[in-house]
């Protein structure tokens, strides 16, 4: 599918693998100005084609001493500086640029890795004409230093052991920092980004979300043609629900939705969901019980990125089968499946260089991304994948999507799968796990914490432990509880609960559910753990 044609004040980034430029992404948004991710080698005439007015380049674990160092295209600078195009590099991309431009980078004597100070030096555009001698902290992350900068350029500040903290020029509009300004750990980061987009750049913060929806429905027009149909995989989540309303606003009862139950689900997660479906939503939906189907593909399977790749399968096995029916009723078969893919989904699933993307490592297969079949019969429309969670809900907003609903805690395609660690068809795993899940999320629920939590769930560990319960010696099932706060995520932090409600959650546990008795609570942030366990 296509992407949307780009306002004139888009911020194109061009990716060299950080593990921070979805956070510059997600950040400029923030600012109600549209930023978009693209491959850092992507060629000048894709470049050109989104028409932005400023470009960044990214950070990235290479050097560019490299031989396979990636790099925007030839006539890229030229492009820029006659179109009146805005050029910032950052860490990586400030490398590039001095290099590329006739500069002179080499290995640091010293590496500057984590929290450093820099100083401004005398008038800078980037920073504001009046912050000559300013100092602040900012997060560093390069090996590689800039030493000699091409003509026309100057140093407008320096990090304490004397490097290079960030250069301009002016007159060519371009610009570079070797610092992160788009992380917390940068605490005047984001003032120096607003600084310089809007008074540098001079964007202006109009980009709404009804930009992108109309966008989306135009495009989602253009691409299905009046006498095809549309399938969409519906999950009971809200980005599979946001992206069938969408597609249904646009193509109306061409759309056709399908609920898959495939037996790992959350307790009486089917009947719950095909509640709101029809009462709430009034979207046409069929359900599809598929449960033993896939559970006898993942009888054995203990490895988490193999779940998900059996699951993608047959979910799209299933799907093939509901296009034949449709076409034996509609003369027609569909050619398009919608899927509520986000953008978080196609960053982690990205493959590891050397292939046509320059992210450094995959991070797990999304069931969207790297878990569908590469002989799929059915093309995608995914009028998510540009945005964040927060700003899908956002969307759903718009589209009429009731609160309520757009509040639920994400839960991922592949299910109970990912959350019970081994094989999900040994012993009573999946219901033991469904009803501790159940007295987890109606806890918090009950304790008015559900909106103040990203993400809360349980967690079915392959480990047995002794316990003594009713006078007599156990020998059961651990189970652990995670909850995190985040914005989008990509990164996350473990939600910190009162020691009572901990006390009195654990003992409901082990009270109602036969076959546990321990419980564990998961204290990790996202990095270094995922957020889900697998």
């Amino acid at each position: 599918m296509e992407t949307p044609t780009m306002k004139p004040d888009t911020v194109l980034i061009l990716d060299y693998g950080s593990q921070y430029t979805h956070l510059i992404t997600r950040r400029i948004r923030s600012l109600n100005v549209f930023s978009l991710v693209i491959n850092g080698t992507s060629s000048l005439k894709s470049i050109t084609s989104y028409n932005p007015k400023v470009v960044i380049l990214s950070g990235g674990p290479h050097s560019v001493h490299a031989l396979d160092a990636p790099s925007f295209p030839e006539g890229f600078i030229e492009w820029a500086e006659t179109n009146g195009v805005y050029v910032l590099g950052i860490c990586y991309g400030l490398q590039l640029i001095v290099q590329k431009l006739g500069g002179v980078v080499v290995e640091g004597e010293s590496k500057e890795y984590g929290k450093m100070e820099i100083e401004v030096k005398g008038k800078s555009e980037i920073f504001g004409l009046d912050c000559g001698g300013e100092k602040q902290m900012v997060w560093m992350s390069h090996g590689d230093e800039a030493v000699k900068l091409p003509d026309g350029f100057e140093v407008v500040a320096q990090s304490a052991q004397g490097a290079v903290a960030a250069l301009e020029n002016r007159e060519k509009r371009i610009y570079g920092l070797q610092y992160h300004p788009e992380v917390t750990h940068s605490p005047k980061g984001m003032e120096t980004l607003l600084h310089f987009l809007f008074d540098v750049c001079g964007l202006a913060a109009d980009w709404k979300m009804e930009d992108l929806m109309e966008e989306e429905i135009k495009v989602i027009n253009k691409t299905v043609a009046s006498d095809e149909h549309v399938i969409c995989a519906l999950s009971g989540g809200v980005d599979s629900t946001v992206a069938a309303t969408l597609v249904h606003k646009a193509i109306g009862d061409r759309l056709h939705c399908i609920f898959v139950d495939n037996g790992l689900l959350r307790y009486k997660e089917q009947e719950r969901v095909m509640d709101t479906f029809e009462r709430d939503l009034h979207l046409p939906v069929t359900c599809v019980d598929a449960s033993e189907r896939f559970l006898s593909e993942l009888k054995g399977v203990v490895d988490p990125e193999t779940k998900r790749k059996i699951i993608g399968k047959e979910f799209i096995n299933i799907f093939d089968q509901f296009a034949q029916e449709l076409e034996k009723k509609h003369g027609k078969k569909p050619a398009f499946l919608v899927q509520g893919t986000l953008y978080p989904d196609v960053i982690e699933s990205c493959p590891p260089p050397g292939t046509d993307r320059t992210h450094s490592h995959t991070i797990k297969s999304h069931h969207n991304v790297g878990g569908l079949p590469k002989d799929m019969k059915l093309k995608l429309i995914e009028p998510l994948k540009l945005l964040f969670k927060d700003e899908v809900r956002e969307l759903g907003r718009i589209l009429n999507v009731p609160v309520g609903f757009l509040k639920r805690h994400p839960f991922p395609g592949p299910g109970l799968a990912v959350r019970v660690l081994g094989d999900v068809t040994q012993g009573n795993a999946l219901e033991v796990l469904r009803q501790v899940d159940e007295i987890f999320i109606q806890s918090i629920r009950d304790a008015g914490l559900y909106d103040s939590i990203w993400q809360a769930f349980a967690v079915f560990l392959p480990v047995r432990s002794v316990g003594v319960q009713g006078d007599k010696r156990t020998h059961s099932h651990v189970v652990a509880l995670r909850a995190v706060t985040s914005q989008d995520g990509m990164t996350a932090d473990w939600y910190n609960f009162e020691h009572k409600f901990l006390d009195d959650v654990s003992r409901k546990i082990c009270n109602s559910v036969q076959g546990v008795n321990r419980v564990v609570l998961d204290i990790t942030s996202k990095p270094p753990s995922t957020i889900e366990w697998e």
